[in-house]
């Protein structure tokens, strides 16, 4: 069973992250939303397990208008797709579950 993880919370304040990494499996999706996106940045604490996640073939996703709307961009890990609201409605089917974490 595939399950898309959001993540709402920032890494540097919480640790939602670090426990949604623990349990992805390959087939699973991480979507960085709201201060989550944070999480997006090369810098962001757990960037070096996304990244290894990432080479696993966990897909990662942050939504755009979040990140701009944190002044984020340009500091996006490169394993990581910028998307749009449909795109997130899109992903929501794609996966069987949908897991918030909060």
């Amino acid at each position: 069973m595939s399950t898309l993880h959001t993540i709402n919370k920032s890494p540097y304040a919480h640790s939602t992250l670090t426990s949604c990494l623990r349990v992805c499996t390959e087939r699973d999706g991480i979507l960085l939303l709201e201060d989550g996106v944070f999480g997006a940045t090369t810098s962001a604490p757990g960037a070096d397990e996304l990244q290894m996640l990432s080479q696993r073939g966990v897909k990662i996703f942050a939504l755009m208008n979040d990140i701009k709307a944190r002044g984020l961009e340009g500091k996006v890990a490169l394993n990581i797709s910028l998307i749009d609201y449909n795109a997130f409605v899109q992903l929501t089917l794609d996966h069987r579950c949908v897991q918030s974490w909060y």
